[in-house]
């Protein structure tokens, strides 16, 4: 097999390094879908590309060219891979379908939580207002998503900011944001050199949140107000519960640890990002490339085993 059988192996290195600058130069709505899909698909490149080299040694035993009426002449003289490089990209195939299986068990387990607790909220609106103390709103995944706001955090909020924050939730609770953080998390899982793209979808869509509230508000400073409020308020008095998407992105809910505020207020203080059109074609480009690359690996792996089974004949 050619050298560009490996390109998918080593693209996403680039992926994770322009990750960020993506995510600050597009437009979030228009981030958000070009991350989760360029992880997505980067995955799914790698893991066929380390599976067509395992492949590549398998076709080399004795046993399996005698199933597959092989000729081992052919095999042998053709573009195959050394079987320990086959080993090892086997032994990261099983790794990395073991680590997505794992991650998409507790994502979906996560969402059906969380799909029950939105059942269980008084009222039928998609709106919940609490009498919970502590400073906090969040957008639980489910079908419809419902919002939770507790008094302490509309206490917390001005009349305006507290519009701010309603938006915020209503955008993510209307674009189910859930699925993105879902589908880029899984794709990490199976490729843990996409965890930086990972981790800016989880941003991009707080932003998207973020523009959409500052647009209905019709005033940039008066949203990134509502997030630094918000996020003082929160960290005063850290809730406890299960949901898995927070108030205005505060809280990350699985690491405990605080979001990137400081990033997003400065976001809203500055004009709204356009359309780098050099950004988004670098973005396609490493996706077709990747792609292209493990199709020719399937194409030149396909075309030695025919050879190899019309010289068996």
């Amino acid at each position: 097999m050619h050298v560009a059988i490996y390109l998918p192996l080593v693209i996403p290195l680039l992926a994770a390094v322009t990750a960020r600058p993506l995510a600050d130069r597009l437009p979030p709505a228009i981030a958000t879908w070009v991350l989760t899909v360029s992880a997505l698909a980067l995955a799914l490149a790698s893991s066929a590309v380390l599976g067509l080299l395992a492949l590549s040694a398998l076709i080399r035993l004795p046993v399996v060219d005698a199933v597959g009426h092989l000729s081992r002449s052919a095999i042998a003289q053709g573009d195959a891979v050394s079987v320990p490089v086959a080993i090892v990209a086997g032994a990261l195939l099983v790794a990395a379908l073991t680590a997505a299986g794992k991650a998409g068990w507790r994502r979906l387990r996560a969402i059906a939580r969380a799909h029950r607790h939105a059942s269980g909220l008084p009222g039928a609106g998609e709106v919940v207002v609490t009498e919970d103390a502590d400073a906090d709103a969040y957008t639980v995944p489910g079908w419809p998503c419902r919002i939770v706001i507790t008094q302490g955090m509309l206490r917390a909020l001005s009349v305006g900011e507290q519009g701010v924050l309603l938006a915020h939730e209503r955008t993510h609770a209307r674009n189910s944001h859930y699925l993105f953080t879902a589908v880029a998390r899984l794709a990490a899982a199976a490729n843990p050199l996409l965890r930086p793209s990972a981790t800016e979808v989880g941003y991009v869509i707080e932003r998207w949140a973020d523009e959409r509230a500052a647009a209905e508000a019709g005033d940039r400073a008066l949203a990134a107000r509502a997030i630094a409020h918000a996020a003082l308020a929160s960290a005063a008095a850290p809730p406890d519960r299960e949901a898995t998407v927070t108030a205005l992105g505060l809280i990350a809910q699985e690491s405990g640890k605080p979001g990137p505020v400081p990033r997003r207020v400065a976001a809203l203080l500055a004009p709204p990002p356009g359309l780098s059109l050099l950004f988004l074609a670098a973005a396609i480009a490493l996706v077709a490339v990747s792609g292209a690359s493990a199709l020719e690996a399937a194409r030149n792996l396909h075309q030695l085993i025919e050879l190899a089974q019309g010289q068996s004949a």
